[in-house]
């Protein structure tokens, strides 16, 4: 009879943990929806001259295989933004973007935005291959840059 109720005992815990972080997750995912913009929205604010910032978080080493860049975005380091976060003005629209699997890098520094009460910074879903795959327009990467070879 004790084996039977420890066992009960043990299985709604289980299903209590297995809820716990199942509500996490979907709050985990709302929140960054809600910190998030897709390619179609951004083209909209774009196209109806919403002033938005915009800003290229590639690593240097991504822009060398792909030195394509949305319009009008500024690139920045990750490292560079880290370091200081007035880089992006707190009081102002701007989108973050990568071309990381899974936008790695662009929510990695939205989140870090978040934190600092950035509350105006989103990251671009899917990134630059998302705005790409639309078929909105991109361009050259000009500038020089530095290669970010520090550990």
């Amino acid at each position: 009879m004790m084996v039977l109720a420890l066992s009960i005992i043990g299985v709604v815990a289980l299903i209590a943990l297995f809820l716990a972080l199942c509500i996490k997750a979907f709050r985990e995912r709302r929140e960054l929806e809600r910190h998030s913009i897709t390619a179609e929205s951004l083209h909209a604010m774009l196209a109806a001259n919403q002033p938005v910032l915009l800003y290229d978080v590639r690593q240097p080493l991504d822009l060398l295989t792909d030195s394509d860049i949305i319009p009008g975005a500024q690139r920045i380091s990750p490292r560079d933004i880290v370091e200081n976060p007035s880089l992006i003005p707190k009081d102002k629209d701007a989108v973050v973007y990568c071309t990381c699997p899974s936008d790695k890098t662009s929510k990695a520094i939205s989140q870090r935005a978040k934190a600092l009460h950035f509350l105006r910074v989103r990251f671009l879903k899917g990134g630059l291959a998302a705005w790409k795959r639309e078929g909105y327009p991109v361009e050259r990467y000009k500038e020089s840059f530095h290669l970010d070879t520090a550990t």
